[in-house]
């Protein structure tokens, strides 16, 4: 039974490991654990672009980003999914406090939607100027600020009275309203539900800031370090580690409850059986706390992309089918894939998923061989379906490398962290997009060049091969030990960058 109606709800930065249905015990996500316990849950999701918007034009355009730029803005080549949902008469509403939808690289994403929802106040929000001069009743508590710059939720934490004032608990109210309001009066809709929670800053007022860690007296950790070895090299102490990890399970937890609430609005909804559910989310976020593993990782730095961060949770509620658990490869292309069949339309621009409704009905037991992922620049990672992962880096000097866009906007960051985005100069080029015949600025850059902040940090010939049934914490990298799995893998790889017609990656990872 197709539904007719999807309300997609993608929870930023969300841990696998510290959801309850898959195996976390220490109870911040009781709401998706309840969801899950009436979904399909999906054990072989793997992240597909990073980090934040190029998994979001994997989702709503279907198109994996990270071959080409590092972050930016739906393209003229192409158009997302809620263009052409609009041409076959389903009414589409996002419901988002994610402030990058909002901002250069992300600005275009939101504009195809029939109504649109922005709950202000996230991460650098540019909402507030000055803070609440009276706070009277404000439920904000001290934080320690690590940044050498100053952040636009210092001040807009200041507004935040009670609760229900944070943006996190505002988008989800939200959501729940629209159900309520519009839902019963559309023929067929498209619901995203875009919330940034349980991304950072992990601020919440009580209960739920101190549940996790209710002996410290500090300063609240809400911004974690982005760092490796942050413990081995005195950035955090035990005591502190603990409270970052505490922080972002508040988050977790106030969050869950949240979306408990919209989970009840759909479900008292009259079309609530036609109705699916997908909860996913873009990547996880290391937090150090996976102590078996050795690995002293916390935010999103460039190393590899272990498990912490790149195996995902997926659990999708779809009329007719029972519970149950898909062991198959999947990633997020394939969410893109999934809308189109449920609302009978197709792209124009070259798309790179594979709908995982056959999944659910049952007439497939899997869809792909393989999966692709990473960071522009960076290591590109192909997992197939036996369980193995290899992460290939660079082979010398990084070239060659170019950004493929047209729009040439990407990610602001703070003038302190010393990179800007460099523009295009005269060894610029027409090219054409796999799949399309628009022309597009192809820009190379060359050592010594500076480069988008993404690759700045790559490390070249650093190869990483892990068998993940053998090996599911990924203690034993079997580059240089297994040399017919490391043939097998690369070939593989090689296998990918052609069919997806990425071919300078195969000289920059010296596989041409």
């Amino acid at each position: 039974m197709s539904p007719r109606n999807v309300v997609l709800v993608l929870l930023d930065s969300l841990n696998r490991h510290d959801l309850g249905c898959y195996g976390a015990a220490h109870g911040a996500s009781p709401n998706l654990d309840r969801f899950a316990s009436q979904s399909v849950r999906f054990d072989r999701h793997v992240t597909g672009s990073m980090p934040c918007m190029p998994a979001r034009h994997d989702l709503l355009v279907g198109a994996l980003d990270f071959l080409w730029r590092p972050w930016g803005s739906i393209e003229v080549w192409e158009e997302p999914i809620t263009h052409h949902l609009r041409a076959a008469g389903v009414t589409t509403a996002l419901v988002s406090d994610h402030p990058h939808l909002f901002e250069s690289g992300g600005e275009n994403y939101h504009t195809d939607f029939h109504s649109w929802d922005y709950q202000r106040g996230s991460e650098n929000d540019p909402w507030r100027l000055v803070p609440d001069a009276t706070a009277v009743g404000a439920p904000s508590i001290p934080d320690a600020r690590p940044a050498p710059f100053p952040r636009a939720y210092d001040v807009s934490r200041t507004w935040f009275r009670e609760e229900a004032d944070f943006p996190g608990p505002r988008t989800m109210a939200s959501a729940a309203d629209w159900v309520r309001v519009n839902a019963a009066a559309q023929d067929r809709y498209l619901l995203f539900v875009d919330e940034f929670d349980p991304h950072e800053p992990f601020d919440t007022p009580e209960p739920w800031a101190s549940r996790f860690d209710e002996d410290w007296s500090d300063a609240k950790l809400i911004w974690p370090p982005y760092a490796v070895d942050a413990l081995g090299q005195g950035r955090l102490d035990e005591a502190s580690a603990r409270q970052v990890r505490a922080s972002y399970l508040g988050g977790l937890a106030m969050i869950d409850h949240w979306f408990g609430r919209l989970l009840d609005a759909i479900d008292a909804s009259p079309d609530a059986d036609d109705t699916a559910i997908i909860v996913c989310t873009d990547h996880g976020h290391y937090l150090g706390d996976l102590d078996d593993t050795g690995r002293d990782l916390w935010g999103k730095p460039m190393v590899p992309l272990y498990e912490e961060i790149a195996h995902t949770p997926l659990l999708i509620r779809w009329p007719g089918r029972e519970p149950g658990v898909v062991d198959a490869l999947t990633t997020n292309v394939d969410l893109h894939a999934t809308l189109c069949d449920v609302f009978g339309v197709s792209m124009e621009h070259r798309v790179h998923g594979r709908s995982i409704a056959p999944l659910l009905d049952g007439t497939a037991s899997s869809i792909r061989d393989w999966a692709v992922a990473g960071y522009w620049g960076n290591w590109v990672h192909v997992v197939d379906a036996a369980g193995r992962k290899y992460a290939r880096s660079h082979v010398g000097d990084n070239a060659p490398l170019s950004m493929w866009s047209n729009r040439w906007s990407t990610m602001p960051l703070p003038i302190d962290h010393g990179h800007r985005m460099p523009r295009p100069d005269g060894r610029a080029r027409l090219d054409h997009m796999p799949g399309s015949d628009v022309p597009v600025i192809r820009q190379p850059f060359e050592p010594g060049d500076p480069i988008p902040y993404w690759a700045s940090m790559a490390r070249p010939d650093e190869h990483h091969l892990f068998d993940l049934v053998e090996d599911p914490t990924e203690d034993r990298n079997l580059v240089g030990e297994d040399r017919r799995r490391e043939a097998e893998l690369s070939e593989l790889l090689r296998v990918a960058l052609r069919e997806l017609e990425a071919d300078e990656h195969l000289e920059r990872l010296g596989l041409d």
